[in-house]
């Protein structure tokens, strides 16, 4: 019997063991700190880059660190916020998601006392700071690229996305520009979906091209769709049609050096963004406020 009793207290000591203990509300022994990314596009090849990027910062520093991608439902997002507040993470990052259709998740998170931080997002109540790139600047530099291509005359198609904050702010930019060009008419902007923005992108534009008022100028508020449209354009013989996008990825820049259709975009220099990011919230970590809720990272023009 006391062999008995000491095995059942040796086993209640090693599960004892096996169970971690969590300090000061969410450090584990070891101190970890846990961040959740939330993100709705994580389909986008941009997203997934400074997002990853982020991730390796920040566990460079020793954090934890998980994301969730809602495969652009913004419903799901708030869902996501939940759980991360629920498990008492130490920060939550959105990944480009706009804050303001997160209200719910936002006010638990700031109940919890836990910071929220975004990433290329936006900023709203419970939102410590947004770090982004200047998108209006974007917006009117891609336009005036376009304008001037066209000879400041001519019609242009907008592809934008309204739930991303930075590209409903170039796409202000953008028109802001092509209103100063009298010879300019945008004769119509149209809402591109994500997941899928190239296909997308792809099927407006033909469609685009078999009305009656043909576009000499498309302007996308990302890559992606300034892909796809290049695609169908190239398909159809157009490439007197000319076409700008946003981001700097490697598909564009590769478009854009062949020559045609894809003349210019800009890189958003990302990896500032994601490296900026885990200081600040290291500072966080370590009782330092930042200086300002808003920091801009110019980008670098790409053209031929």
């Amino acid at each position: 019997m006391r062999n008995m009793q000491f095995m059942v207290i040796a086993m209640l000591v090693l599960v004892s063991l096996a169970v971690p203990v969590w300090s000061s509300g969410t450090d584990d022994a070891a101190g970890m700190k846990r961040v959740a990314v939330v993100t709705p596009y994580m389909a986008n090849a941009t997203t997934a880059y400074v997002i990853g990027k982020f991730e390796t910062e920040a566990e460079a520093r020793g954090w934890k660190v998980t994301v969730s991608d809602t495969a652009g439902d913004f419903g799901m997002l708030v869902s996501r916020i939940e759980d991360a507040v629920a498990q008492n993470v130490d920060a939550i990052v959105l990944g480009m998601g706009d804050p303001a259709q997160m209200t719910k998740g936002l006010l638990l998170a700031m109940e919890a006392d836990i910071p929220v931080f975004g990433l290329d997002a936006g900023l709203a109540d419970g939102v410590i700071l947004n770090i982004t790139s200047d998108n209006s600047d974007l917006g009117r530099q891609t336009a005036r690229i376009l304008a001037d291509a066209m000879g400041g005359e001519g019609n242009i198609v907008m592809y934008t996305h309204d739930p991303h904050p930075g590209v409903r702010a170039r796409a202000v930019g953008a028109e802001e520009v092509f209103s100063s060009y009298p010879g300019i008419v945008v004769i119509n902007k149209f809402h591109i979906d994500v997941p899928g923005p190239v296909d997308n992108a792809r099927k407006i534009t033909e469609d685009v091209l078999t009305a009656t008022a043909d576009p000499d100028g498309i302007w996308a508020g990302w890559d992606e769709p300034a892909y796809g449209s290049t695609q169908a354009l190239e398909a159809a013989g157009r490439t007197d049609v000319k076409v700008v996008g946003i981001d700097g990825t490697d598909f564009a820049k590769a478009e854009i050096e062949k020559g045609g259709p894809f003349i210019g975009t800009i890189e958003q220099d990302f990896d500032t963004m994601a490296t900026k990011l885990v200081d600040l919230i290291a500072g966080y970590f370590e009782g330092t406020m930042p200086s300002s809720d808003v920091y801009q990272i110019p980008g670098r023009l790409f053209v031929k």
